[in-house]
């Protein structure tokens, strides 16, 4: 299992990576779309993905998008999440 330094981190990429897909993950929790064990799940496959950094160079040339990266391991969910 990741340290908490890397979740962290991961948690911040996949945050970012919600908001710029539009899809808001307290919200979604509030309105009962995410339990936060789901969202516990989201960030440890984050934290599995192969490209960070390319990520993070994504999540810095874009303000918002429609979809997420190929690479991105929770794109399908924060897809549906921004449905909502």
């Amino acid at each position: 299992m990741p340290g908490q330094k890397v979740l962290d981190h991961h948690a911040k990429l996949m945050g970012q990576m919600a908001d710029r897909l539009g899809a808001d993950l307290d919200e979604a929790e509030l309105r009962g779309e995410l339990t936060p064990s789901e969202r516990d799940d989201m960030v440890l496959s984050c934290s599995n993905c192969t490209s960070p950094e390319d990520c993070a160079k994504w999540l810095g040339s874009h303000a918002s998008a429609e979809d997420a990266p190929a690479y991105c391991r929770n794109a399908e969910k924060l897809k549906e999440l921004r449905k909502g």
